[in-house]
């Protein structure tokens, strides 16, 4: 029996905390738009055409 290596990605699921309101969201590392807060509005991540880069200071990545 044959095995296939699965390549891995190396885009991945970040939880960012809200600076401003302590607000936890789920977001995409690899988003190709701007990320704000749900509750109040604050830029969380900006997009730049790969990879985001997180503005906010507190961010964990989710493992699979």
């Amino acid at each position: 029996m044959a095995y296939r290596i699965i390549p891995e990605t190396k885009s991945r699921f970040l939880k960012i905390k809200c600076p401003g309101c302590g607000n936890d969201q789920i977001v995409f590392s690899k988003a190709s738009s701007g990320i704000k807060c749900l509750v109040c509005s604050k830029e969380l991540a900006s997009s730049t055409g790969g990879k985001i880069i997180v503005k906010a200071k507190e961010f964990k990545e989710l493992s699979s």
